[in-house]
C-alpha cells in the first residue's frame, strides 16, 4: 500500500545548497515509525523463524497468565 504524502519544503543556504527540509508532522512521524521498524528487523535478523503453531502456543500461554 503506497501513500502519497505532501512534499517537504527545502531550506537552502545563501549558496542555494539544500541544508534542511520541513516535513508535515504526519510524514515525519511515519518516517520515524519506518526507522523503528527497520531497527527491529535488523536487531532480529539472526533469530530463528517461529512456526505459526508455536506462535499460537506462546500467545495462548500468555493469555492464561
Amino acid at each position: 500500500m503506497e501513500t502519497t504524502l505532501p512534499q517537504g519544503q527545502y531550506i537552502v543556504n545563501s549558496k542555494g545548497k539544500k541544508t534542511g527540509v520541513l516535513l508535515p508532522l504526519k510524514q515525519y512521524q511515519q518516517l520515524l515509525e519506518d526507522l523503528h521498524d527497520l531497527s527491529v528487523i535488523a536487531a532480529r535478523r539472526d533469530e530463528s523463524p517461529v512456526t505459526l503453531e508455536e506462535m499460537k502456543r506462546r500467545l495462548q500461554s500468555h493469555e492464561q497468565v
